[in-house]
């Protein structure tokens, strides 16, 4: 047995981060800027901009170079108390980099004593060689970027609104996935409402991500459903776009997750205490709410039941505050807390 004696400070479940893109190269500070000034997100990315652009510079950057700086971002990661994290393919949009992606995430596991949950998301957008064809990059999604990454992967995931993929066709990608043996997640409602949420009860994914547009109604059918809600603030909060309604999901019955989404675009955020404090302050989330899904619904949210919650039994990642209080992770946001991190039971982190 190992004994940790904490001096009478905080200790948490570790953060379970259910919903990332941290494997990627290149910024889009410029579209950030862009953003400031009055433009959409919607429109940037009609442009030719958002996630394109992110997939020209992952596609040029190569393996090597990927790894070097996943590897940064998820030790920081690590270092502010995450001790769980999902990962998304979906800068390739290409069978090569697709696969090369979700192996640099398997990667970050090996190095790092962080565990990394595999997602591909070649369903992310329409790359650029293909938007006179969608009807080929589907078939190219089915029919050989699924069989390429059913090793790596345990889920796929579509971003199902308006703009990107119908609900048709994300109908059709997660059924291709099913049959290479991954669960599906879906990204739905974000930008509207769509028929994402929906179709997420139809095919029974484990979870409906971002849900920015939701009404009581919706809510009640996603509880219904078992459906996981992943909300993720930040994105929101750099888009300016309204915040889930976590207080009416939750009223619903709803199981509430909350996430970093980090990426370049809409969401460059790896502290899920900044996540925590946004939970309880932007979106009417208590703050023992806010810290709950941030462990203990993300590990629901990756089917990791033995995680996120301290109990005998559970698996012992843990996240020590030097305070003597958890209220700081919201009350005092701009500083770090984390005083240890321990991962399966040792101590990787101070």
């Amino acid at each position: 047995m190992v004994t940790l004696d904490c001096g009478g400070r905080v200790a948490l479940p570790g953060f379970v981060d259910a919903h990332t893109h941290l494997v990627f190269d290149g910024t889009r500070a410029d579209e950030f800027g862009r953003r400031m000034r009055g433009e959409s997100y919607e429109a940037i990315m009609a442009a030719g901009g958002g996630i394109q652009s992110t997939v020209d510079a992952t596609r040029a950057a190569g393996p090597d170079r990927l790894l070097e700086v996943s590897l940064q971002r998820a030790d920081r990661m690590l270092s502010l108390g995450t001790t769980t994290v999902e990962v998304k393919s979906g800068y390739g949009l290409e069978t090569l980099t697709e696969r090369q992606m979700l192996e640099v995430a398997a990667e970050i596991g090996r190095r790092l004593p962080i565990d990394v949950v595999p997602t591909f998301l070649g369903a992310h957008t329409i790359p650029s060689e293909y938007r006179s064809d969608r009807d080929a990059y589907l078939w190219l999604l089915e029919e050989e970027m699924l069989p390429a990454v059913s090793g790596v992967a345990e889920y796929c995931d579509v971003f199902c609104d308006a703009g990107v993929f119908s609900v048709d066709e994300a109908r059709r990608v997660l059924a291709a996935g099913r049959r290479h043996g991954l669960r599906p997640r879906i990204h739905a409602n974000q930008l509207g409402d769509t028929g994402g949420l929906e179709l997420a009860v139809e095919v029974g994914a484990v979870s409906a991500d971002h849900l920015e547009y939701v009404s009581s109604r919706q809510a009640a059918f996603l509880a219904d459903g078992g459906v996981i809600a992943v909300l993720l603030p930040a994105a929101s909060l750099s888009t300016r776009s309204p915040q889930a309604p976590a207080t009416l999901l939750r009223d619903a019955g709803v199981t509430i997750a909350l996430a970093t989404d980090c990426n370049p675009g809409t969401s460059f955020v790896e502290s899920m205490q900044f996540i925590v404090a946004l939970g309880s302050v932007e979106m009417g989330m208590t703050i023992e709410e806010s810290i709950w899904s941030a462990t203990r619904g993300g590990a629901l949210a990756v089917e990791e039941p033995d995680k996120g919650w301290l109990r005998v039994g559970a698996i012992a990642d843990i996240h020590v505050l030097d305070t003597d209080t958890h209220a700081d992770l919201a009350y005092h946001p701009d500083r770090t807390f984390t005083w240890k991190v321990v991962k399966d039971g040792r101590v990787v982190v101070g």
